[in-house]
């Protein structure tokens, strides 16, 4: 079965489920599944039962789909993601991008828990991403490209729709919440980076650091998806003030400011 054969089997199987119009999807990163709770109406379904679908292994990755109503619009958000660490091909990664644009979305919000390398940074900030760097070492674009998804050799010169990027910060702004900007660097991980890796990483033009996102965005670019990117800066990966540093404690972090982040992510669905 080809990719396009897969695509359509798994778009089937949600349209069984729900066929209406979805206006937009979201990608909750760890820890900031908790907007699910505010989706109204919702039918949630088991990324085991979706064909095609990998199933998300990384605690504060719920691993379901769920359609519903948030602040008036329809979403299908995905609660929980697929990691390139997980050993997941990069097209596993990207599937479920794939599978929402054959769904007839068009625009798409990934969100990541992110360690901030810019000092004037603080963990449980707001990040939204401008622009990006993949540092992973692997491109979900590589091998054989369907013309009927998009093009052979996409254009990256707006990766976050800049547009939209606007309307983040006026929402954020009539919410009297404090957003950063800045460029998102992603590795494979797993292991968080060393210091003399945060120096490069900084010197090199990165605010902030993950191990997500930009595979799912380079996808979605090669859709003509627009794109808005929101980091949860959930610790400071600064290279000489180094503390050691767990999945637990990001969590955590993101936990602590997702009020603040569900806030922000229904104001602009509201008004996309």
């Amino acid at each position: 079965m080809n990719l396009l054969e897969k695509i359509n089997k798994a778009k089937e199987y949600i349209y069984s489920i729900d066929n209406s119009k979805i206006d937009s999807a979201i990608i909750l990163g760890s820890g900031l599944g908790s907007i699910v709770d505010d989706i109204d109406n919702k039918k949630v379904i088991k990324y085991k039962d979706i064909p095609g679908f990998p199933v998300s292994t990384v605690k504060g990755h719920a691993g379901e789909l769920i359609i519903g109503d948030l602040n008036g619009k329809k979403v299908i958000a995905m609660n929980g993601r697929f990691h390139y660490y997980e050993g997941n091909t990069m097209e596993a990664v990207t599937f479920p991008v794939r599978v929402m644009k054959a769904l007839g979305i068009e625009k798409i919000i990934v969100t990541n828990a992110a360690g901030g390398m810019n000092p004037n940074f603080e963990a449980g900030d707001l990040m939204l991403i401008t622009d990006h760097i993949n540092l992973i070492g692997d491109n979900p674009l590589m091998g054989k490209n369907y013309d009927e998804l998009g093009a052979r050799f996409p254009d990256m010169s707006e990766a976050y729709n800049r547009e939209l990027g606007k309307l983040v910060e006026k929402c954020a702004k009539e919410l009297d919440i404090k957003i950063q900007k800045g460029v998102y660097i992603a590795l494979s991980g797993p292991t968080y980076e060393t210091p003399a890796e945060l120096r490069l990483l900084r010197r090199i033009g990165g605010d902030a650091v993950g191990m997500s996102t930009v595979p799912e965005v380079i996808v979605a670019n090669h859709m003509s998806m627009k794109v808005i990117g929101i980091s949860c800066i959930t610790d400071m990966a600064l290279a000489d003030e180094l503390e050691p540093l767990d999945h637990a404690k990001v969590v955590e972090t993101a936990n602590r400011a997702k009020v603040k982040f569900v806030s922000l992510v229904k104001e602009v669905v509201k008004q996309l």
